[in-house]
């Protein structure tokens, strides 16, 4: 692990490569796992404020979810995540020419509201975990994102550098920059 500020990264974030590519996974990360994504306190109240905007953007079944259990679910851990339909997909995906994607980021590109995602959507595939004193920062590595790891390999895009812009969101541009310089200091130790 690599203590940049208060954040532990593990060395998977600089050392593997990763770009999504829709066209391989078809967007399976809304629908493969155990729950739906992980929401905060303040993620909830943000859904409960723009849904009317985003409400045009999503599915009618992820619609009709919403209107009988809610904007999000405690989830089998306890947390807070989205609501799934069936069991299966996440109520704000979408279905675009054959590809699963967020309804509340489709919303945001259309200038509908001014937050893209959930944080856990837009940071992945890095999770983080809550310590006493830290939060850790790891590298997610699931089956169904072997598309991502090989076009992250071509193009020479590491982890740190795809998560670029949901770090930034989550931690600032400074504390990214340092990511940065920590980054560049371990691989010339590496070497």
């Amino acid at each position: 692990m690599i203590l940049v500020g208060s954040k532990l990264l593990s060395e998977d974030i600089f050392d593997k490569h990763f770009a999504c590519d829709l066209n391989a996974c078809k967007g399976a990360c809304c629908v493969e796992g155990e729950g739906g994504a992980p929401l905060t306190e303040e993620e909830c109240a943000i859904l409960d404020s723009i849904y009317d905007d985003i409400k045009p953007f999503l599915n009618q079944e992820g619609i009709d979810i919403i209107e009988k259990t809610g904007l999000f679910t405690v989830g089998q851990d306890g947390g807070l995540e989205t609501p799934l339909v069936d069991g299966g997909v996440c109520v704000y995906a979408t279905t675009e020419g054959g590809v699963l994607q967020c309804g509340i980021e489709r919303a945001h590109r259309e200038g509908q509201t001014t937050w893209k995602k959930p944080i856990s959507c837009h940071l992945y595939p890095i999770r983080i975990k809550e310590l006493v004193d830290f939060e850790a920062l790891n590298y997610h590595q699931w089956n169904i994102c072997e598309g991502a790891r090989k076009c992250g390999a071509a193009k020479e895009i590491t982890v740190l550098d795809f998560c670029r812009d949901a770090l930034v969101r989550k931690y600032g541009e400074e504390w990214f920059e340092e990511a940065k310089k920590t980054y560049e200091v371990w691989q010339q130790k590496k070497q």
